[in-house]
């Protein structure tokens, strides 16, 4: 059974863990999230993952969320050394402090402008898919 990821490839969790599946020699099947579509909170996508996030993976019936999460499993399963994490705990410490400096820090910098974009074109694609352009709700 293909390891399957779910998620969009603009996303930078997302293309963390396709970075990291590259490094570790693995095949993943992709399978693209349309957010602009809310595809991510259908009733099938929220059955695999009830937070409605991306990335989320599915290997082999374990299911997981977050880029940190599945990066730190795929190499915990898959790694045939720990060159990418390493056994030493002030390595490892280091690479934590590396991976978890975007949810600190970077991300939530780049939250509101990515954001408000994402909502403009939401609300553009709404307007033209089910015709609400005179709804004073979404102006």
């Amino acid at each position: 059974m293909p390891i399957v990821l779910y998620g969009t490839i603009t996303s930078p969790p997302v293309r963390a863990v396709l970075m990291t599946a590259e490094a570790l020699g693995l095949k993943l099947e992709f399978r693209e999230v349309n957010l602009v579509k809310l595809e991510h909170l259908k009733p099938e996508y929220l059955k695999i993952n009830p937070q409605h996030t991306i990335p989320t993976l599915d290997d082999d019936g374990v299911i997981l969320w977050d880029s940190h999460a599945i990066v730190a499993y795929l190499v915990g399963k898959y790694a045939k050394d720990d060159s990418l994490y390493p056994k030493d705990l002030a390595k490892r410490g280091l690479i934590d402090s590396r991976l978890h400096f975007d949810t600190g820090y970077a991300f939530a910098a780049l939250r509101e402008p990515v954001a408000s974009s994402f909502w403009n074109i939401l609300f553009k694609y709404l307007r033209t898919t089910i015709n609400v352009s005179n709804n004073r709700h979404l102006n």
